[in-house]
């Protein structure tokens, strides 16, 4: 059976005693929570200020003599003023975060009778939102001489899904969330601020899929991390968070990786695993390059998202896991549909909630906050401080933020850059030599994937700008061959029929300007395009 565990401040005018026999003639809250028949507290943990410390030891000496079972833990509260809202709401939450809640062995109740007026607010916010996983009590003296002189208590339930509206959000945590979610950097890009803060509600408040979208190296797995240690802070989540790169799966292999196994389902099946759904069980599973997944996989994962069940290879019986999905993906996956790689209903079930997080061209104004992240992960990793030099950081800015600087891998070119700049610093001083390799370093690795043959190198960045760094370098070498033979084609038809030529040849029927279009439209292009560029 669960304990019944009391969080309450001590009430320094309410429950005072001040030492005299006729201490037990008046009601006192903390004291009666504990004088109720009809609810046994267990432990009761009593929060008080410093000044206050003698009389929350005489009142926690009465509840021991009215409630001998009841054990009872001083906590001394370092704020000074009780109707400071920022340095109250502060202190308690600390305390929250701190404390070590056990959900599943014990009943968590707030009192929330005694304390300023401050205190009771700040309480109420702080259960609201989950930092404390109780209900609050309210007790109330007894009406009558006659009356129980435990007086009366009441349960008020914050269930925000009984109530049609109540904003109770303490800003300052939605902001905290928000720098949670940025890893403490503070971004300036106005599209990526606001998108973080729709993830920061969704995450929150939801549970189903979220499927996040962008180029290789845009930072997708690191907050899928963030967003699950955000839902752990709230107690959203008890399982562990489970991270695989759908890409590395291939043949049997992924599917007994990820619905698990019985012993000698397949040769090399020494023993039996759980398999990665199992393991996210009660936590969040993020699937990286889901669009890497064969048909057969996603078919089960459907079912498993769906009815919470699913059977691992050679087993008779399903097995139940409950995880929250994160997808990531840098491919288009409405073109993998349309081209039947990927099951139309697994696109729909996870595409309720779709980010895309943009690539480091894209914000530029951020290049400059990402430094002094990637340089402050650095100085940690080499155990010493690192710093540019004034007019090499300057140098080296000027250069990140032109349209020179592809950063193809986005963040991890970057992270890779200032780690390099980082070791090869002298004395622990990034000089504007050590900027100056570095940026050679940069331009030469940029250049290699465009030296491929038949790639038009100028021409695809006068199509795309600075998309044409997020194409694979397959997609690069196709759309280069296709824009040359357009660029020489009289008409759209003819070009179909020159890139087309062989396979119209199998065909009754072909509509190979159509084909062209489709294919053009991938990259968001069309045939007037390609002619008015230079």
């Amino acid at each position: 059976m669960s304990q019944t565990v009391a969080l309450g401040l001590l009430g320094v005018s309410l429950d005072g005693s001040k030492g005299t026999a006729a201490r037990w003639e008046r009601w006192r809250p903390s004291v009666a929570l504990c004088q109720h028949e009809d609810l046994l507290i267990d432990r009761f943990e009593l929060l008080h200020q410093p000044k206050f410390a003698d009389t929350a030891e005489a009142v926690a000496t009465d509840i021991r003599t009215v409630s001998p079972e009841t054990d009872v833990r001083l906590h001394t509260l370092d704020f000074d003023d009780a109707w400071d809202f920022e340095e109250v709401f502060r202190t308690l939450h600390d305390f929250a975060v701190d404390y070590p809640f056990d959900p599943d062995a014990e009943d968590y109740l707030v009192h929330i009778t005694t304390g300023s007026h401050v205190a009771q607010i700040s309480l109420f916010l702080l259960v609201e939102s989950r930092f404390f996983p109780a209900q609050l009590i309210q007790t109330s003296p007894p009406r009558r001489s006659n009356a129980n002189p435990a007086g009366s208590y009441r349960l008020i339930d914050l269930d925000l899904s009984k109530y049609d509206r109540l904003a109770s959000r303490f800003e300052q945590t939605f902001w905290e969330d928000l720098d949670f979610l940025k890893s403490g950097i503070q971004t300036r890009n106005a599209a990526f601020n606001a998108l973080i803060e729709q993830i920061e509600r969704v995450a929150i408040y939801s549970r189903d899929p979220i499927l996040l979208t962008g180029p290789t190296g845009a930072g997708k797995s690191q907050l899928a991390r963030r967003i699950y240690e955000l839902k752990q802070t709230r107690r959203q989540v008890e399982g562990a968070f489970v991270e695989v790169n759908c890409a590395t799966l291939r043949g049997d292999q992924a599917m007994a990786a990820l619905f698990g196994h019985t012993k000698g389902a397949f040769t090399g099946a020494a023993r039996a695993r759980p398999g990665l759904l199992r393991t996210a069980d009660g936590g969040v599973l993020f699937l990286d390059e889901i669009g890497e997944l064969g048909l057969d996989e996603q078919a089960m994962l459907l079912r498993a998202l769906e009815e919470k069940r699913f059977l691992p290879v050679g087993a008779d019986a399903e097995v139940e896991s409950d995880f929250q999905l994160i997808a990531g993906t840098n491919r288009t996956l409405t073109d993998a549909v349309r081209g039947g790689d990927f099951r139309e209903d697994l696109f729909a079930r996870i595409n309720l909630w779709t980010f895309r997080l943009p690539s480091l061209r894209e914000r530029p104004e951020d290049i400059e906050p990402n430094l002094d992240y990637e340089l402050s992960k650095a100085a940690h990793r080499l155990n010493q401080m690192v710093q540019f030099s004034t007019e090499a950081r300057a140098q080296f800015l000027t250069f990140a933020t032109s349209t020179e600087a592809r950063w193809s891998a986005n963040f991890r070119d970057l992270n890779a850059a200032v780690t390099r700049m980082a070791t090869l610093a002298p004395g622990g001083r990034i000089t504007e030599d050590v900027v100056t390799d570095e940026i050679e370093r940069l331009r030469a690795a940029w250049a290699e994937p465009f030296d491929a043959p038949g790639q038009d190198t100028e021409r695809l960045h006068q199509l795309l700008g600075g998309a044409a760094n997020d194409l694979d370098l397959f997609d690069r070498v196709q759309l280069a061959e296709v824009s040359r033979v357009c660029a020489q084609a009289p008409s759209l038809s003819e070009a179909g029929r020159r890139l087309f030529a062989e396979s119209r040849k199998r065909k009754k029927t072909s509509n190979d300007a159509d084909r062209l279009r489709k294919y053009l439209a991938r990259f968001g292009l069309t045939w007037d395009d390609l002619h008015s560029a230079p």
